[in-house]
């Protein structure tokens, strides 16, 4: 709770001025004059919602007048019923009364993301396909890398049967050279 506040004015506190400061019993009568005010208004509310239920019950009893009755209406709108084709009334829904089944409004984002999530697996199924500028020009340069490395692997075939042809000569020759010595 608080046991001192002091006010400092409507803009704050200047270096001339004098702090003012709030006596514990002056709060403490302010803030049971606010809990019996409080008291009061819930005792006049609820004597108004007896009157209006038992005008409830002698008359038809529409479902209009329920979810009216159900509102807190503060201060003199609990006294006098005001026609305002304007005011819109709340309607509480329960959960089990909300249509989840129902078409549902999406909104501009919503459909807007919708779209491009569904542009885009198009767009990649026909990627896959090969139907799309992208996809082409991808496997022609597959193709190309394709034909250099069958290239490159077929001139290393080659210069290894070279160096074990030359390899092989250079051992004959050397076993004929080793032969003629002995």
């Amino acid at each position: 709770m608080i046991d001192i506040i002091y006010s400092l004015g409507k803009k704050g506190g200047h270096k001339g001025r004098m702090r003012t400061y709030t006596s514990p019993e002056e709060i403490d009568a302010q803030m049971k004059e606010e809990k019996e005010r409080k008291k009061n208004e819930e005792e006049e509310g609820a004597a108004v919602n007896d009157n209006q239920t038992e005008d409830k019950l002698t008359a038809s009893g529409s479902e209009d007048s329920d979810d009216e009755g159900s509102q807190k209406r503060k201060g003199i709108e609990g006294l006098i019923e005001i026609e305002n084709p304007n005011r819109v009334a709340q309607k509480t829904k329960k959960v089990t009364e909300i249509e989840l089944e129902g078409p549902k409004q999406l909104s501009r984002r919503e459909r807007e993301e919708i779209e491009k999530q569904k542009a885009k697996e198009r767009y990649m199924k026909m990627h896959l396909a090969g139907k799309t500028d992208q996809a082409k020009a991808d496997l022609a340069r597959l193709a190309i890398i394709r034909k250099q490395r069958e290239e490159a692997a077929r001139k290393k075939e080659e210069e290894r049967k070279e160096k074990d042809a030359t390899a092989a000569a250079a051992a004959a020759a050397k076993g004929l050279h080793t032969l003629s010595l002995k």
